[in-house]
């Protein structure tokens, strides 16, 4: 019993150049990635992406979308990429003719095992794989100082343009930027069977997930404050997309790693959090729900957990994804499929009740992190329903409504006044000067679970336990002998060799510094590295 599986965060930032609000996003996001790359990875070789084991298009339900049917966006496997149509801020357009060629400097594989790229319209850090909730807080928050160097780096230089960036998910336009978690799964795991059984919990873990929004509906015509960034935005139950009819299950089976013994859980329905708290929480309990369901297809799960488990199917699932984020008291009731109605509340304790049975019937005690994520999600759903305000310094909605309702008290502001919409905005500024949410935490505001050196170590060192050390290890030591690198595997281009090599790694479990440490340490150069392999 324990959170620990393969996980990390893929996490699209918002970008914006002051005074020029119709600059093209595919070209400032450009300047990110290739600022950030000419500051800390200066004087190495970039390597380039390896898309070569990617199929973004094999559906887990069965079947493979064929290439010519697919929206544009949907390619991910390629560096020939849509061009966005006009300059103003957008995700992707819906539909598209030009194409361009990534020039690479658009791409960066960084020593801490990350990628640092441009996504669609956005500049994206995808997190090195990690193996438990804590660390995928500290290379999440790794992820917002890359960033913060990247917009230093472009004010400190006249011939480059200003660029604010932003840890969120609407641009307040009517579009949409996502935050992607990945957890590996057992692949014995019929999908059907996880994707019923996931879905009820991604709906309503919103209620302790939620970074808060300003609007409602897509636009945010409407005015008000809802749980939720990306509810709005969610039009499907189940699907391949990630950017039409965004699906609550997202079925890509993409799984970057052996497809024999898991596949990956790509979901896209959650929201981009400033609050470590906030984050751990919900990658915690997503890990133990899929944790519980692995259980009962191994039957070891009782039969009064599973069906439980199984009873907890919604009539409406998308209609509740809106419900529960427009419900700021956190007590409308949803229909179940049975006719049973609870609230998002209700369903989580039944999650949570469901998890607990599993862990009695597995005996033993779970380790320090299972218990401290168990003890949080109990504690949060218990203060949640009786007194929200308690919960402000863990969960993000809560924090930034009560100074959005603080200003809106002092100023007399409905909601639809354009300074709040403003201060959601200035919330998740990647600049601790003008961001908000640092604010907070200057204020001892909000519960912090990394420390500044951690995190700032983090930015430049891979994860100790999983492949990402190889990865992250490889291109710090041989980035000149380095052709590409992928999630699963990183090739090499040695002088003298007549061909590339490259070295495979479908265990994410392995290359870490347990297993390959010494290895590198007595590896001065790629070419001895590869013949120590072979040997």
């Amino acid at each position: 019993m324990t959170v620990r599986r393969v996980m990390g965060i893929e996490t699209e930032y918002g970008v914006l150049q002051p005074g020029r609000p119709m600059a093209n996003p595919m070209l400032l996001s450009s300047h990110v990635v290739a600022v950030h790359a000419a500051a800390r990875e200066a004087g190495r070789t970039r390597a380039r992406w390896d898309y070569d084991d990617e199929d973004p298009l094999h559906d887990a339900r069965g079947f493979h979308l064929q290439r010519a049917s697919a929206h544009p966006s949907m390619l991910t496997d390629s560096a020939t990429v849509p061009a966005p149509s006009g300059d103003g801020p957008q995700e992707m357009p819906r539909a598209t003719v030009e194409e361009y060629e990534d020039p690479g400097a658009a791409n960066v594989i960084l020593t801490n095992g990350a990628r640092l790229y441009v996504d669609h319209a956005h500049p994206e850090y995808s997190s090195p794989e990690v193996t438990n909730p804590l660390d995928a807080v500290r290379w999440d928050r790794a992820g917002e100082l890359v960033m913060l160097d990247s917009v230093r780096a472009l004010a400190s230089n006249a011939a480059l343009p200003d660029v604010t960036l932003y840890k969120n998910n609407v641009d307040g336009k009517g579009a949409t930027y996502g935050m992607h978690e990945n957890y590996l799964v057992d692949r014995g795991v019929p999908f059907a069977d996880l994707a019923a059984r996931i879905t009820s919990f991604l709906v309503t873990r919103q209620v302790f997930t939620g970074a808060g929004r300003v609007g409602l509906g897509q636009r945010g015509e409407t005015p008000g404050f809802q749980l939720a960034q990306r509810a709005d935005y969610m039009e499907a139950e189940i699907g391949l997309e990630t950017t039409l009819r965004r699906p609550i299950v997202n079925t890509r089976d993409e799984p970057h790693a052996d497809p024999t013994r898991w596949r990956r859980l790509h979901v896209i329905i959650g929201d981009a959090t400033m609050l470590e708290v906030a984050t751990y929480v919900r990658l915690g309990t997503t890990s133990l729900v899929l944790w519980l369901i692995e259980q009962v297809e191994a039957g070891a799960v009782p039969r009064d957990a599973v069906r439980a488990l199984d009873r907890l199917a919604l009539r409406d699932p998308v209609g509740a994804v809106h419900a529960v984020s427009h419900d700021l008291t956190l007590t409308e009731q949803l229909e179940l499929a049975d006719g049973r109605r609870l609230t998002a509340l209700q369903v989580q304790a039944e999650y949570l009740a469901a998890v607990r049975a599993a862990l009695d019937a597995a005996g033993g005690s779970p380790d320090e992190q299972t218990a401290d994520v168990l003890a949080r999600w109990a504690s949060l759903l218990e203060r949640l329903g009786t007194d929200p305000a308690s919960c402000a310094r863990e969960v993000e909605w809560l924090a930034k409504l009560r100074l959005l309702e603080g200003m809106r008290r002092r100023d007399h502001l409905a909601w639809d006044h354009p300074r709040l919409a403003a201060v959601d905005l200035q919330w998740s500024d990647v600049r601790p000067e003008r961001g908000l949410y640092h604010r907070l935490v200057g204020a001892g505001a909000v519960e912090l679970l990394v420390t500044p050196r951690e995190v700032a170590d983090a930015v430049v060192h891979p994860p100790q336990d999983t492949r990402a050390y190889f990865r992250g290890e490889a291109v710090a030591r041989y980035a000149g002998e380095i052709s590409a690198a992928s999630w699963d595997s990183v090739v090499f281009d040695v002088a003298g060799a007549e061909t590339l090599q490259r070295v495979p790694m479908r265990d994410p479990l392995r290359g870490t510094r347990a297993h390959v440490g010494d290895l590198l340490d007595r590896s001065p150069d790629a070419g001895s590295l590869l013949a120590a392999l072979g040997a």
